[in-house]
């Protein structure tokens, strides 16, 4: 990514790993197409994750505030990706203004995310022409372990599927006063994301012939040329970086795709599950402290943003919403009769066709997934007229 290495082989050293590679054998131990060991946390707030991709650490952090929209898209919401480069990562990382590296890697992963449009940006959208949301995405760089785009770009796709944005809502006289509500008042939303483009790292040795998955630091610095391709779940390209070096043939570059599109599906999983998992126990927390928050919510004042002369967006505070008055107002229902209670249960119990058909719909999904995408490692791995071949002799 820089000419600043953090590792500078010898002569010895380089030939080393170039055999080994001949050999299908890396410095680390792992196979040619096998990634490190992949682990996501997530911190107190959200839109907070840190990704530890081997010894490559990667935290992302994910804020919004109401702008202005641009005059050639009045109702849609912006993202920007910032990356900081800390000498605390790497020695070869300079304090001050972002570098070539900085800058390359928040490109990738900028354009990878907005070219795609895995995010939705109407949905940000507050007053059309007046107010949108702009969320930003911090990458800090915590540790340089060889192929940081891969790492930011699941920092910055987990702190954004994690991200909770306040809820607003728009009066006043003329319609155009926008009232941003307290997260204590009213719950805050998490952003619309289609899908979850993943970028995958391939390195190039010796004439391109050889390539590996997930570079460390050490094989960077020997490596003869660099492509990223970022890939969703479906198989679907979003981008492709080739960043110089070597000329690599159209035949490799398929492979490779084919390659990214089964790692992705299982980088994609894995983000979801840890999703999934932190969402499960952030409700669970918050049920717990359910009577204390139920308080806070007859003080808790909400924020108006009124625009002044200026254009400006000036804060002011209203009284609390009489929401939850209301709801201790109403009485509790009753059900009047016990037998409604088992109604449903009975439906499912005495209707098994239309568990059955469930099951066909969901196992029909998984034969056309399989059809748009390889089943395995191997069958990505395998050249494109075999699997064809494959396919004519099983029909």
């Amino acid at each position: 990514m820089d000419h600043h290495q953090r590792w500078h082989p010898t002569v010895n050293e380089r030939e080393f790993i170039e055999r080994a590679l001949q050999s299908d054998l890396r410095v680390d131990g792992r196979r040619p197409f096998d990634f490190r060991r992949l682990k996501i946390l997530f911190g107190r707030e959200d839109g907070s994750a840190e990704v530890q991709l081997g010894d490559t650490r990667v935290m992302g952090y994910a804020t919004a505030q109401l702008v202005q929209p641009y005059k050639d898209r009045p109702n849609e919401g912006t993202l920007a990706i910032f990356t900081e480069f800390s000498p605390m990562a790497d020695p070869a990382f300079e304090p001050g203004r972002p570098g070539e590296s900085a800058i390359e890697l928040g490109r990738v992963v900028d354009r990878g995310l907005r070219e795609s449009r895995a995010v939705d940006m109407e949905s940000l959208c507050v007053v059309a022409g007046k107010h949108v949301w702009s969320v930003r995405v911090d990458l800090h760089i915590l540790d340089n372990g060889g192929n940081l785009i891969d790492a930011a770009n699941i920092a910055a796709l987990a702190a954004l599927s994690t991200f909770r944005r306040p809820e607003c809502t728009v009066g006043g006289e003329d319609g155009q006063q926008v009232t941003v509500h307290d997260p204590e008042v009213r719950d805050p939303l998490p952003l619309t994301i289609h899908h979850l483009p993943i970028a995958v790292t391939f390195a190039y040795f010796g004439e391109g012939n050889i390539m590996v998955i997930d570079p460390t630091y050490k094989e960077e610095a020997v490596m003869g040329g660099r492509m990223t391709a970022t890939i969703n779940s479906n198989g679907d390209v979003c981008s492709i970086q080739k960043a110089g070096g070597e000329g690599v043939m159209s035949s490799v570059i398929m492979q490779c795709l084919r390659i990214a599109s089964v790692k992705a599906a299982d980088i994609t999983s894995k983000i979801k599950n840890e999703v999934n998992s932190y969402t499960s126990a952030k409700a669970l927390q918050k049920v717990k402290r359910l009577p204390a928050s139920a308080l806070k919510k007859d003080n808790a004042p909400d924020v108006a943003m009124k625009e002044s002369s200026d254009g400006a967006l000036e804060t002011q505070s209203t009284k609390p919403s009489s929401d939850g008055q209301q709801i201790d107002k109403e009485p509790p229902s009753v059900v009047e009769d016990n037998k409604q209670e088992d109604v449903e249960p009975m439906l499912s119990e005495c209707n098994p066709e239309a568990q059955s058909e469930s099951r066909l719909t969901a196992g029909g999904s998984d034969e056309t997934q399989e059809a748009i995408s390889p089943k395995s490692l191997k069958d990505a791995v395998k050249p494109k007229h075999k699997i064809k071949k494959k396919q004519h002799s099983k029909s």
